[in-house]
């Protein structure tokens, strides 16, 4: 994985982000920081603005061709940054990551099979697993203390990650018992988690030896920070070319997910078959404007990306420190990718939905823990993908109003 030092890029100003008319801008009233959907705050990335300006420029805005230079620019982004030799011909552009999830999955089942996933877990996963015809399996990640680990770091609001992993044993059992898909979230979705080598290398020994097809989400992977590594799934053994598939976008690390691209790369002919029987408008469906702004995201994009990656870690390390300051019982498992935090605000006692009451009394919109599962009970996942003195209001407001509930007098009977 390499860091480099990229350039500056830093978050745009609230006053400027209020003018965008995208979700996370007009969901809530302006008294409401926003701090839920997985939308960053940074500028557009100048190579992309100038891609799509000059598409603009020749009235471009037609059908996006089959064949359009994806797959090469995809596999340069995957040599340059993760040593993964990608062949460009089995990688297929389509609308989005969702899209691809569930017409695979439709390919790759009988209405009615298991299908895995690891709660908590983004909460479509839930919904996208129905949406194919199957059965949602639930195997659940488990939480390694720092004793299970090579990490030595600490595991407070200071520290950093302890590390998760999958329950390997669970795994099998969903397996054995006839699950057809494991639906993969890597880097993990909302714990910024990049699963280990060990674990994928695991998991392509179970998927081979039950003839389980693994879908790989790895739409979070570009943004993985400097001490993270992120391996692909689709390269940790030969094993993995027969029963796998990436599916993946620029569209997280390089905030483009209103412009409808995606891709699905697979290693082995019995893999592309699979994407070649999806129906043609799987394909077809992707955006014009997705396709161009993708391209030059993998191409021309990635000094942007570290500047980005730079200011995430940044924010990542402020947030700890204001948990340790100002709220101390909340916790907090460091990321090593991505910009969404997973905070445990059971300490708090503000019930099994602490979002209602940080939206309520703080004013600040973050995503309900119980909706990735019922693990999330009690957590919330924050945005931290905006400037830090946005960042430190949101701690500062929450932390007010755990101040200011402890001191109201008991209501007279």
């Amino acid at each position: 994985m390499r860091h480099p030092e990229g350039m500056d890029v830093t978050a745009e100003p609230l006053s400027l982000l209020r003018e965008r008319t995208s979700m996370k801008w007009r969901t809530y009233p302006d008294d409401v920081l926003p701090l839920f959907v997985a939308e960053m705050d940074f500028p557009l990335a100048e190579p992309i603005a100038r891609s799509l300006h000059d598409a603009i420029n020749r009235s471009d805005t037609g059908y996006a061709p089959p064949i359009n230079g994806m797959g090469e620019a995809f596999a340069g982004f995957a040599e340059r940054r993760w040593g993964w030799q990608v062949d460009p011909a089995q990688v297929t552009s389509t609308t989005d990551v969702s899209v691809a999830i569930v017409e695979t999955i439709r390919r790759l089942i009988t209405p009615g099979d298991g299908v895995v996933i690891n709660p908590p877990i983004y909460p479509p996963f839930f919904e996208l697993v129905r949406e194919a015809g199957a059965t949602v399996i639930e195997v659940p990640l488990v939480h390694l203390p720092p004793e299970a680990t090579n990490n030595t770091e600490a595991t407070d609001a200071t520290g950093a990650s302890a590390g998760w992993a999958i329950d390997l044993e669970a795994l099998e059992q969903a397996f054995a018992a006839g699950a057809r898909v494991y639906l993969l979230c890597n880097p993990h979705n909302p714990l910024g988690h990049p699963h280990s080598v060990q674990d994928l290398t695991a998991v392509a020994e179970l998927a081979t030896r039950y003839n389980v097809t693994v879908i790989s989400d790895e739409v979070h992977a570009p943004l993985t920070h400097s001490d993270g590594a992120f391996t692909p799934y689709l390269s940790v053994s030969p094993e993995t070319a027969e029963t796998a598939i990436c599916i993946t976008s620029a569209s997280k690390a390089w905030n483009l997910a209103g412009l409808k691209c995606a891709v699905m790369v697979t290693a082995s002919e019995r893999m592309r078959a699979v994407i070649e029987s999806l129906p043609m408008e799987v394909p077809w469906r992707m955006s014009q404007f997705g396709l161009i702004a993708g391209i030059a995201a993998f191409t021309e994009g990635e000094e942007w990306l570290d500047g980005v990656i730079a200011s995430v870690e940044g924010n990542r390390h402020l947030l700890a420190e204001l948990l340790d300051v100002q709220l101390p019982g909340v916790g907090f498992t460091q990321p090593r990718a991505s910009y969404l935090a997973w905070l445990d605000l059971g300490a708090l006692g503000w019930g099994d939905d602490p979002s209602v009451v940080a939206l309520e009394r703080a004013k600040v919109a973050v995503i309900a823990g119980p909706d990735f599962g019922r693990e999330g009970r009690g957590f919330v996942r924050l945005n931290f993908g905006c400037a830090p003195d946005v960042l430190s209001e949101a701690i500062s407001r929450l932390a007010a109003a755990v101040s200011s509930h402890r001191s109201k007098p008991e209501s007279a009977d």
